[in-house]
């Protein structure tokens, strides 16, 4: 996983940390599902790239 992809993928999931953290002070059910929505994405995201370099090592 190149540093940019790491870099890039952890700004995805902070930027779900605070659509959620929004959404629960705002009372905005959707904004806060998007934001968990969007954490899982980038989770899913980094463990794709984990995978990649086991196997290029």
């Amino acid at each position: 996983m190149s540093l940019g992809d790491k870099i890039k993928n952890k700004a995805d999931e902070l930027a779900g940390q605070a659509k959620e953290v929004v959404g629960t002070v705002t009372g905005n059910e959707e904004l806060q599902a998007e934001g968990k929505a969007d954490q899982t994405g980038a989770e899913i995201k980094q463990v794709g790239e984990s995978v990649k370099d086991v196997f290029k090592n």
